[in-house]
């Protein structure tokens, strides 16, 4: 969609775009769900979450969002104290210890907001783990004596946290558990698979007596998304905080398609695109100089000796063909080269070298939540559980639609699912591989039966009742989700901290003829901006090429 915008506003209103999409909703990862219920909509992201570090978005990505008509002050006007919403009510974050990998059901509320000694007292861990967790915290030790600051942080990217907080700082087996799901919303593995450098970068434990220096505030400053381990945290974070639509990024697909086809969305403002009418029937329709056709899965793009190229795609069981002047590949990195077989060996081997990572984000609509106020809890960490992370939908007001007020009323929880390998000496790349097949062979009433088994056992206690309370379910399978960033530990360090095109994303995304390539994997980053910057990479090296 980004693609088609930039080539539109670059070539001129009169440019004819086609673009196919094989899924049978527009945006991509940007998915939008909407539950019903008694005449009300209830929204939640299906995918893409948020705008996330949006002061950090480059020109062009920030420069879209204002074309498309996000405000961003306008936006923080109206929802700045919504952020604090369930804080001002008194409910706090917390962890729960699950039977099955700490030995016993328990749920510890305030867990991040007491200190450590406080907090771990109350989890079911044994004397021993106990001690070693307040130690690894408190603990002001060089366990690298003699070592300058550049050796040391060489060799915590050279080993996972868990071989340092095990091997290094010597803890109890049980004390890396708690940290499972530290990095399961941005790496989708555990800290078996992830270097201590980006534990310590992020503010982890067990670094305090180390000598080192934190990273320049310059390293990859021009690359997507906030802190994920490879940047100084203070910039990567400094300015607007996240942005969350109700319906996640779908809100910027929504104004995206508003813009490129006429009378396919209701409304003029980013205020009531989120509950705009969306009449599909006027995507694909034939005096629209842009048409977006759904369920329609592109199986060859073969570039012609005549500078044209020619596409073919299957919809409906009928396969159709379409010339054009440029294709831009805004999809899956991966199932290029089979799409493309004239690109060559290397090009293809730089696509395929990054695995998107397997997640689920699930929406279930509560008649109330009573229960979550009556145990003064917002969300709930469950580093051993199913879904790793549970929570409330963000208090926003966006136009008309107002998410819940009054704990009496309906509300959405979301609850995120990551398909990692942990503990099991993989790398990560391996482990999305192992964690997508475990994902599609499970069934929906094996999601089911964990929704309610981990609602039931955090919530009941406090008068949930999953056969009463529970309005909705919608569960979201990505098994190619988030695209894979670089890391020391399983890539190059030059990978990792550079900018170098010798990356495999880089390599990968080379223009062939008039075939460009443009998409969150061309970036090795899964953050919005990251797309949209490829976005107008890709178009800008085929007018460039005319």
């Amino acid at each position: 969609l980004a693609a088609a915008y930039f080539y539109r506003k670059q070539n001129g209103p009169d440019s004819r775009i086609l673009i196919l999409d094989n899924h049978d909703d527009f945006g991509g990862h940007a998915k939008r769900n909407e539950f019903w219920h008694e005449g009300r909509m209830f929204l939640v992201n299906g995918g893409t979450l948020n705008v996330e570090a949006p002061s950090q978005f480059s020109t062009v990505a920030a420069g879209l969002l204002w074309e498309l008509g996000i405000d961003r002050g306008r936006y923080f006007e109206k929802n700045r104290n919504m952020f604090s919403f369930y804080r001002d009510m008194g409910l706090k974050s917390s962890m729960f210890f699950d039977l099955e990998t700490f030995g016993s059901d328990k749920l510890v509320v305030g867990y991040n907001e007491q200190p450590i000694e406080e907090a771990i007292v109350q989890s079911p861990l044994g004397d021993d783990a106990k001690r070693d967790v307040i130690r690894l915290y408190r603990s002001k030790e060089n366990y690298f004596p003699g070592l300058s600051a550049e050796e040391v942080r060489s060799q915590l990217g050279h080993m996972s946290y868990q071989d340092y907080v095990t091997k290094v700082v010597g803890c109890h087996p049980d004390v890396i558990k708690l940290f499972r799901a530290s990095f399961h919303g941005s790496l989708v593995v555990a800290p078996d698979a992830i270097p201590a450098i980006y534990f310590r970068d992020n503010g982890f434990p067990g670094f305090e007596g180390l000598t080192l220096n934190d990273l320049s505030p310059n390293l990859l400053v021009n690359e997507p998304g906030g802190q994920h381990g490879r940047e100084n945290s203070i910039r990567a974070n400094e300015g607007d905080p996240d942005m969350y639509f109700p319906d996640g990024n779908a809100t910027i697909t929504r104004l995206l398609v508003r813009s490129l086809i006429p009378g396919a969305v209701t409304g003029n403002s980013m205020e009531d695109v989120i509950t705009a009418a969306a009449d599909y029937s006027k995507l694909d329709r034939s005096g629209n100089n842009v048409r977006l056709r759904l369920n329609s899965t592109v199986v060859n793009v073969n570039q012609d000796e005549d500078e044209r190229v020619t596409t073919t795609f299957v919809t409906h069981n009928q396969a159709y063909t379409v010339r054009s002047k440029a294709v831009v590949m805004a999809c899956w990195n991966t199932v290029i080269p089979y799409l493309c077989p004239q690109l060559s060996v290397k090009q293809k081997e730089g696509l395929a070298y990054g695995i998107k990572s397997p997640l689920v984000y699930t929406g279930v609509l509560l008649s109330n939540w009573q229960s979550f106020v009556k145990t003064g809890i917002s969300g709930v960490t469950a580093p051993g559980g199913f879904h790793s992370r549970i929570g409330l939908q963000a208090a926003l007001e966006m136009g008309n639609y107002i998410t819940a007020r009054s704990a009496d009323d309906p509300i959405v929880v979301r609850l995120s699912a990551y398909f990692d390998v942990p503990w099991s000496g993989l790398s990560r790349r391996e482990q999305h591989l192992q964690g997508r097949n475990r994902m599609l062979a499970t069934p929906f009433n094996t999601f089911e039966y964990h929704i309610r088994d981990q609602l039931t056992r955090v919530l009941g206690p406090a008068g949930f009742d999953d056969q009463r309370d529970i309005l909705g379910i919608t569960v979201n399978r990505w098994p190619h989700g988030y695209s894979y960033s670089y890391n020391p530990l399983h890539d190059t360090d030059e990978w990792a901290y550079t900018t170098t095109r010798e990356r495999p994303a880089i390599v990968g995304r080379q223009r062939f003829g008039r075939i460009a390539i443009a998409n969150a994997d061309a970036a090795a980053s899964p953050h919005t901006d990251g797309a949209i910057n490829e976005a107008y990479r890709a178009v800008v090296e085929l007018l460039e090429s005319n």
